[in-house]
């Protein structure tokens, strides 16, 4: 356990914690370069530190109680620790945070970049913590951020904020309207990841899709494909990924253009929410299943070996059980790969939250596995269909001793024998099976010298 031997005027030592999101992870990751540019040293969570920065998140359910629990772990490891919480959570509930015992300090949106300037001026008296989030209307700057440091891959922030207007999300109270990076910035900040040795990129923001195109909806001179193409020649980087892009806004340009390039893998993470036009109606998604059918089919028409990612809320307000089977009937049919499923939970201050005709929760429990159980027969298809492939796989390191596991380009995971040169090296992979694990097992076919 952590002692905490004497005070000291400036703190030494900081530790992070993540909740949420990759855009989350990537911001963690840029803050905690701000606190070493500043002399401290970054310890492990477990390790105790001076400092604890939490990242919070308000789109996962019991965001209260896991800052909690976070603060209580904090208190047992560092009793003696300043611990500021910052992040989307922190900008929709700054009161109630600042409440929680042991809380020190809390940034909004605004002011989470420019965490490390605050730590001087952390209160020894105890009590309420400090708040500093100002109304997000006046959030309208755009930080860079990019991941590395603990895995294979960078996540890349290249947009944040969302101008949408879903009945159920809070990330536009949270995050605020729309804005972007430009395409040369984040073409800078690729090199600077490729000469980290990082071999993949996972593009990131909260509707990437919307990159550059101002509050009228006119497109400014850049826009989603404008930054893909430059991308694409960035040398260093064998791999880029789109983490999720809304469906409305995966044109086929897009689409065509991921199947020619050499760096974009075949993977798209599109949400979908509901396959019933009703409830799409209801949630004011800008899309119906039609066209979310139509993107689907023509992926698929260019890229039969595409991964495709679904999101899904069950239980929204109003949602009936001929609803539920529209939507289950329709993921059925649909050519995907997996699903991400979300049990609808109620968040204050959207118009979702004062609908009428309230789902029992057991009820959205129960369609909640039901579509996991659907998810997990959908990625067994997807996988059997490429066993006895060889394809390109990253590797990286595993849990499992003796083990390493890696992902195809095209999102499926593998896992093999550790042979420790091999790690964050692409190489030929020959699927084999999957009869008996979650990863498809199989052999490294040829081993190509590290780049």
């Amino acid at each position: 356990m952590y002692v905490h031997l004497h005070p000291m005027a400036t703190p030494q030592t900081v530790a992070f914690h993540t909740l949420g999101c990759k855009l989350n992870f990537s911001e963690t990751s840029s803050i905690k370069r701000s606190f070493e540019s500043h002399g401290f040293t970054a310890n492990k969570f477990e390790d105790g530190a001076d400092i604890y920065v939490i990242n919070t998140c308000s789109v996962t359910d019991f965001a209260d109680r896991k800052c909690r629990k976070l603060v209580r772990d904090v208190q047992k490891i560092s009793p003696q620790a300043k611990i500021v919480m910052i992040g989307c959570y922190a900008q929709l509930k700054p009161e109630e945070i600042s409440n929680i015992e042991g809380v020190d300090l809390v940034l909004g949106a605004a002011e989470k970049f420019n965490v490390v300037n605050y730590i001087d001026s952390l209160s020894k008296a105890p009590g309420q913590g400090m708040v500093r989030a100002d109304s997000i209307i006046e959030v309208n700057s755009f930080e860079s951020a990019f991941s590395f440091g603990d895995r294979t891959r960078s996540f890349l922030k290249v947009q944040d904020g969302c101008d949408y207007k879903c009945t159920f999300c809070t990330i536009p109270q949270a995050r605020g309207k729309s804005r972007s990076d430009n395409v040369a910035n984040v073409v800078d900040n690729a090199q600077k990841i490729a000469a980290l040795g990082i071999k993949e990129i996972v593009l990131t923001g909260v509707n990437i899709g919307d990159f550059g195109i101002s509050d009228n909806e006119k497109r400014k001179d850049q826009n989603f494909l404008d930054l893909i193409r430059a991308l694409d020649k960035v040398e260093g980087v064998d791999r880029f990924r789109i983490s999720s892009i809304e469906p409305n806004l995966c044109s086929n340009e897009i689409i065509d253009f991921v199947s020619k390039s050499k760096r974009f893998v075949p993977h798209f993470h599109m949400p979908l929410q509901s396959g019933s036009d009703e409830i799409l109606k209801m949630m004011k998604r800008r899309y119906n299943s039609s066209l979310y059918q139509d993107r689907v089919a023509f992926i698929k028409s260019l890229m039969p070996h595409c991964c495709i990612g679904v999101d899904v809320i069950v239980g929204f307000p109003g949602e009936t059980e001929e609803h539920f089977n529209e939507t289950y009937n329709f993921l059925t049919e649909l050519d995907i790969s997996y699903l991400h499923v979300f049990t609808y939970s109620e968040r204050a201050n959207t118009p979702a939250a004062e609908m009428e005709n309230s789902v029992p929760i057991q009820v959205r429990r129960e369609r909640n596995e039901k579509l996991r159980i659907l998810s997990q027969k959908k990625r067994r298809a997807f996988y059997n269909k490429h066993v006895g492939e060889i394809r390109p796989v990253l590797f990286e390191s595993s849990k499992k001793e003796g083990r390493m596991n890696g992902f195809t380009d095209n999102y499926i995971k593998v896992e093999a024998p550790l042979q420790s040169g091999l790690i964050n090296t692409i190489q030929k992979f020959e699927l084999a099976d999957f009869s008996n694990t979650d990863n498809i097992i199989g052999t490294v076919v040829d081993i190509f010298a590290p780049v």
